[in-house]
């Protein structure tokens, strides 16, 4: 069985002003991401789907041509290959919560320490 304490997850700087901590199974990845306010916001896609909850804090998300006030309680879903990007506003982080489906094999290997990644 793999079983961890979100505390004990290896938390990986990003960029400036985010950080990540991630838990993979075989089939999915679970990724806990801290926008901090004034971070640079980075456009990008992935082919994995994502289904994002807001754990706190407060912000804008878009996906493809569309944004979204967000706040603690929200869920969104990011369909596979759609460009998308966070920035958290007021004066406090914004927390998320990801599940990515398939697995983030680029995250799986940075979390089981494969130095190569």
């Amino acid at each position: 069985m793999k079983k961890a304490n979100i505390d004990e997850l290896k938390l990986s700087d990003v960029r400036p002003g985010v950080t990540r901590r991630s838990f993979s199974g075989e089939g999915a990845t679970l990724a806990w991401g801290t926008l901090s306010p004034g971070h640079e916001p980075r456009p990008h896609t992935h082919p994995h789907e994502q289904i994002v909850y807001i754990v706190s804090g407060h912000g804008q998300f878009t996906v493809g041509d569309e944004t979204a006030d967000v706040t603690a309680g929200d869920m969104l879903v990011v369909p596979s290959g759609v460009l998308h990007y966070a920035v958290a506003a007021g004066g406090e982080p914004m927390v998320d919560l990801s599940v990515f489906n398939p697995r983030r094999d680029d995250y799986y290997a940075i979390d089981e320490g494969d130095p190569g990644a």
